[in-house]
């Protein structure tokens, strides 16, 4: 039984996970030594035949230098019934990514399926989940406060950039439950790899598989500029049939 409890924010029927699955740390860290992250990812994931890779050009990077990989805590926010005046009026913020920040674990990565033109996360959220071990966001949606997720390394990959808050027009409905993102399912515990290039989905049991023909394919890559290097003829760099 977990040791964590909710905060409040949300009904308890709206957290699915409140311990995520745990990815091996030798796979985590072999990710994060390949030379090419998205592009080499994505390669071995077409041959496997696993759907999970987002262009940079739909959900850029606030910081084209930084890098992620991590596991999936997941946010699913969508646009309330109320107005903005009603919702102004109650003084309630609809945000409660607060419940996810307090379940995160270090090197978690916040993926929100969110609202777009509006902020799903905001600055201060950014640094508290910073503080709590999370390395950084997937929004497909907007965020808004960027150059100071930016200062403090939080890397946020989103589809839009807004000055327009979303307390009053954003409601958080689940957390650590199964989101969509750009029409991608990612559940929780996922692995989540992302630079300035793309972003790429990985099921969390199929993480090990993909590495390993990741890394396959990167030594490979490794002879082939050797030998354009060593200025072997053009014959001689044809791939080989797998």
């Amino acid at each position: 039984m977990s040791s964590k409890q909710t905060l409040g924010k949300l009904s308890p029927d709206a957290i699915g996970m409140l311990d995520l699955p745990v990815i091996p740390a030798d796979i985590i860290e072999g990710y994060r030594t390949l030379p090419d992250l998205t592009g080499m990812a994505s390669d071995a994931m077409d041959e496997l035949g696993i759907v999970g890779v987002i262009l940079a050009s739909v959900l850029r990077p606030v910081d084209p230098t930084a890098r992620l990989v991590g596991r999936a805590l997941t946010v699913k926010n969508i646009a309330p019934s109320h107005s903005v005046p009603e919702a102004v009026a109650t003084g309630v913020s609809g945000l409660g990514e607060i419940e996810a920040h307090n379940l995160a674990e270090p090197g978690d990565v916040l993926v929100i399926q969110g609202v777009d033109q509006v902020s799903n996360l905001g600055g201060v959220s950014a640094t508290i989940g910073h503080r709590q071990g999370q390395i950084g966001a997937i929004i497909d949606g907007g965020a808004r406060d960027v150059d100071q997720s930016r200062d403090i390394g939080y890397g946020i990959w989103s589809r839009s950039v807004s000055p327009i808050t979303g307390k009053w027009r954003v409601q958080t409905v689940a957390v650590n439950k199964p989101v969509t993102i750009c029409g991608i399912a990612v559940n929780p515990g996922d692995l989540v790899l992302a630079d300035e290039v793309g972003v790429c989905f990985i099921p969390r049991e199929r993480a090990a598989e993909v590495l390993e023909r990741t890394q396959r394919n990167a030594a490979a890559e490794a002879i082939r500029v050797a030998k354009i290097a060593a200025g072997a003829p053009v014959s001689e760099l044809m791939p080989k049939k797998k």
